[in-house]
């Protein structure tokens, strides 16, 4: 069943998805369509655009520095600073450009008619076009001997695969495009990335907040941007859910989970970033960036699922809503460093600053409410109610004793009313903070969340607040946090998304690879002999030649023991299985047969080891075992192997260098042809 297509949040499909390949090819992933019209799309392209200018600015200041240091002439220098100023200040211009668009939250946010706060998302990472045709043609023709121009087919498939990456859709078949990528990456570097040269193409490669360009020959940059990405296209898909819903929530919690396993994933495992948005610092901000983004939907999930009127939950309520609370005053602290202040958007720095003191006056109001609205315990109740509110205060409340304060509805009263005060002060002071930024006071969810929120808190305090009340309202303590669903990092699973090799033709990539060399592929014909051809074969692709009989057919012309068969009389044998070309061999008649073989560089011939004969029943050469090279084997031709024992079961002749041979004394996984 293929996977649904995405909707815009506009109501429009999300570009409508292009079909990648043809059925008959490797992969039948989708890209959406970079022409569509929908929010994210034009975003996405004012994005690329403003890329490609501040690229542009960066070039001309690059070249007028350059002018500025090597002339000695005043009137150039000064018209060359004259230049450079404009340059910045377009560059400011449109990095100002790119912050606004970075700040576009709305855009990802789902539109239902509940209220929900607005959740951070991140923007793709731009890249540009990539023309591997010639490079990795030239490198198939170079490196393995082939014709190059044989594997165009499999070239544009790539490429393809790569264009559609670039615009993955914002649903699971997206999530799924850029996995296949990232896997595919694999095999092209085993393929074509060889330690000792370089490809000669470069990955180049967009900052997703600032939009300078980066570009590295290195493939490693193009897997952590494409893992870049991944997350960010989790933050999409975990922002546009409907938190009003069960299932909203628990999808919002696995995509932020998922996101922050991207991000702690390339972190932990690329380093030395051209790019600022893939440095350690920036990436840990995000990691827990979206921890507390998990942690905030965490506590949505919580006000579904409690009945609000029980005193317990209540304020288990409140204690989630502190730990939202320290969450995000983390973030806002990792915002705050020098190495991320001023790159990342004043926006987000608002909005997580904003947050903070908002779900802070949530925790106070939910400890208000608590003791306030419900009636006081009955015996059965008090003991559990104390064992609660005793670990609820960071420090107690000054004032009776617990157990007198839980019963007095007087003492509730003035508890919960030093709560609402507190919790009156963090909204207007998170309101006060969201005025500070023009970009979210744009945003009129979020106003209204707010605006919502603080309301609320003053009508209760209306409500318990009484004209006789003569007493000053006390200082309420802090509340202790707690989380009852600790947030997750989930690292992305590679596996589920099953691909592959599209260089399949290329041989088994254990011995055909980049950091194998070999020496050119000899083509040896061969007559059948009085006893065969007078060697050994082993494994399966491709089958080695286990031995050669000094003497006889194979040895006069020149197969030596290491050499992997790749071809019998024309047909390509690199996937064969053993049997497949000991069948060939036999079939062939008394013209001979041609063999191409190639040699490894580097390595030795297998040696002999002690092991029991196998002893066949006559000497035609019949399979005894068919046990397949193992990558370990193959790769380390220095190994021990199951070689024929010459001199074992029976002595030589000295007249003869061949007769003597024990023509059935091959290993286990051999045969004799």
């Amino acid at each position: 069943m293929m996977p649904p297509e995405e909707e815009s949040p506009d109501g429009d499909r999300d570009g409508g998805l292009v079909l990648l390949h043809g059925p008959k090819s490797g992969s039948t992933r989708k890209g959406c369509d970079p022409f569509a019209q929908t929010q994210r799309s034009k975003l996405q392209h004012r994005r690329a655009r403003i890329n490609q200018q501040i690229n542009k600015e960066m070039r001309m200041r690059a070249g007028a520095e350059n002018l500025f240091r090597a002339t000695s002439n005043h009137k150039v220098k000064e018209t060359v600073a004259l230049e450079l100023s404009y340059v910045n200040s377009n560059l400011q211009l449109l990095k100002e450009e790119l912050e606004e668009l970075n700040s576009s939250m709305d855009v990802y946010q789902n539109e239902s008619e509940s209220i929900s706060v607005p959740m951070i998302p991140l923007g793709l990472k731009e890249t540009k076009e990539l023309d591997l045709l010639v490079p990795l043609k030239d490198f198939i023709s170079e490196h393995y001997g082939e014709e190059g121009v044989l594997f165009e087919k499999e070239i544009k498939e790539f490429m393809e695969l790569r264009q559609a990456m670039r615009t993955p859709s914002r649903n699971e078949a997206g999530l799924e495009l850029l996995m296949e990528y990232y896997n595919q990456l694999y095999f092209l570097d085993s393929r074509f990335f060889s330690p000792t040269k370089t490809l000669g193409v470069f990955f180049h490669w967009y900052d997703s907040l600032t939009g300078v360009p980066s570009h590295q020959r290195a493939l490693a940059f193009e897997k952590g941007s494409v893992l870049f990405n991944l997350g960010a296209l989790h933050t999409q898909i975990g922002a546009r859910q409907d938190r009003a819903s069960l299932p909203g929530l628990n999808q919002a919690i696995d995509a932020f989970q998922k996101a922050a396993g991207a991000f702690n994933y390339l972190k932990e495992n690329f380093s030395n970033a051209p790019s600022l948005d893939m440095s350690a610092a920036s990436l840990t901000m995000l990691v827990r960036l979206m921890v507390a983004q998990v942690q905030e939907c965490v506590f949505e999930k919580m006000t579904l699922l409690r009945a609000q009127n029980d005193f317990l939950a209540r304020l288990q309520l409140a204690q989630e809503a502190a730990r939202v609370e320290e969450v995000y005053s983390l973030v806002h602290q990792t915002m705050s460093q020098p190495h991320v202040k001023d790159y990342v958007p004043f926006s987000w720095t608002t909005m997580v600053q904003v947050k903070s003191e908002h779900f802070k006056a949530l925790s106070h109001y939910f400890a208000a409410i608590a003791l306030c609205d419900c009636p006081a315990p009955s015996d059965a109740e008090l003991l559990e109610q104390e064992k609660a509110f005793l670990q609820f205060h960071v420090t107690m409340p000054e004032g009776p004793s617990l157990h007198v304060l839980l019963q007095d509805p007087e003492e509730r009263r003035k508890l919960g009313k030093a709560h609402l005060k507190k919790a009156i002060m963090k909204h207007e002071e998170a309101m006060r903070i969201h005025g500070l930024c023009k970009i979210l006071r744009k945003m009129d969810i979020l106003q209204e969340v707010l605006s919502f929120a603080h309301k609320r808190s003053l009508s209760k305090y209306s409500e318990i607040d009484h004209e006789e009340d003569f007493f000053e309202t006390g200082e309420a303590p802090d509340i202790h946090p707690k989380t009852h669903q600790k947030p997750e990092i989930k690292s992305p699973n590679f596996s589920q998304v099953k691909v592959t090799d599209l260089f399949h033709r290329l041989g088994p990539l254990s011995v055909f690879s980049a950091k194998n060399k070999w020496y050119p592929a000899r083509r040896v014909h061969l007559m059948r002999g009085e006893n065969g051809f007078g060697f050994t074969l082993r494994g399966d692709s491709p089958v080695l030649i286990a031995g050669v009989i000094p003497g006889g057919c194979a040895a006069e012309a020149g197969l030596k023991e290491g050499d992997y068969i790749i071809s019998v009389n024309g047909k390509d044998c690199k996937w064969s299985k053993h049997a497949e070309v000991v069948q060939l061999l036999k079939s062939t008649g008394k013209e001979g047969v041609d063999i191409g073989v190639i040699t490894l560089q580097g390595s030795e011939c297998p040696k002999a080891v002690d092991r029991k004969a196998a002893v066949m029943s006559s000497g035609s050469g019949m399979l005894k075992s068919n046990k397949e090279n193992s990558r370990k084997s193959l790769m380390n031709s220095k190994s021990s192997s199951t070689l024929l024992v010459w001199s074992k079961k029976s002595k030589r002749s000295k007249k003869s260098t061949y007769s003597g041979v024990p023509f059935t004394a091959v290993g286990d996984n051999e045969a004799m042809y």
